[in-house]
């Protein structure tokens, strides 16, 4: 159920799809001549437009969510690497069978990377189709394809691919490696990502080192107007509201412990 319900919440609050039917709420406002409710919905629409699109507003909220989990010095010896999935093109692999990557694909390239320097590693890829209504490949299911060709070996894959979110992702990874006592594993995905994945990995008993990537800020933010093009930046805003939308439903869920997780928390 928190599932389904948080993919209709979040259809209806995402920047673009709300001034949609902010407009069209104002639209049918002006036809039955409710001219302040029209004028309301309209200016609503435009500001959450502007701001998202034309300003580094979005920038700034991402901006603390990245630094939250700087990274360590890789340890000595690693005995896995979990993966999160989203940095696969699902509905176009699905189709074509190849290995497209989208803007968090940086999270299937430090794989690779890492299981080459740590050779006698696990890599866990943990993802299944995470959409209500769009098909796609699971990353679980495109990952070998793509890790194969970069020269990781197909018995040192483990693929968990029945997660449709990020809770599912720590519970379902656990169920499948069990680690053991003394093991290292680092948790791998994008930056923003980082904060609500590793308190959940925790909840779920699965002690992990977070190894952000996929950065999407210089670390430097400051309120500007267009400092990016618009639609990286409405981009930008989508992800940072989502994702802090996203640790407020998982701590008042009690899924998670704190609101904003830290590394000593």
């Amino acid at each position: 159920m928190f599932f389904y319900l948080s993919k209709i919440f979040w259809f209806f609050v995402q920047p673009l799809n709300l001034a949609i039917f902010l407009l069209l709420a104002g639209l049918l406002a002006a036809l039955i001549g409710r001219r302040r409710l029209a004028a309301a919905g309209s200016v609503l629409a435009f500001l959450i437009l502007a701001l998202s699109a034309w300003t580094s507003l979005g920038a700034m909220m991402l901006n603390p969510l990245e630094e939250r989990f700087p990274r360590s010095p890789l340890p000595q010896k690693v005995d896995g690497i979990v993966v999160l999935g989203g940095g696969f093109e699902g509905a176009i692999n699905l189709v074509r069978g190849g290995y497209e990557l989208n803007s968090s694909g940086d999270r299937m390239i430090e794989t690779a990377i890492l299981a080459r320097r740590f050779p006698e590693a696990k890599v866990v890829v943990s993802g299944g189709t995470g959409e209500l209504l769009l098909e796609g490949e699971g990353d679980a299911a495109t990952a070998p394809r793509l890790l194969g060709a970069l020269g990781v070996s197909a018995d040192r894959l483990v693929l968990e691919n029945k997660s449709r979110n990020t809770y599912e992702n720590a519970v379902f990874s656990k169920e499948l490696v069990t680690p053991k006592p003394g093991e290292t594993w680092l948790l791998l995905t994008s930056a923003f990502h980082m904060p609500r994945s590793k308190a959940l990995f925790d909840k779920a008993g699965f002690p992990t080192i977070p190894w952000p990537v996929d950065y999407r800020t210089s670390g430097k933010e400051g309120f500007g107007l267009f400092r990016d093009n618009a639609p990286d930046s409405l981009q930008t805003t989508t992800t940072a509201i989502r994702e802090w939308i996203g640790l407020a439903a998982y701590w008042l869920s009690g899924r998670i412990d704190q609101l904003f997780p830290s590394p000593g928390g």
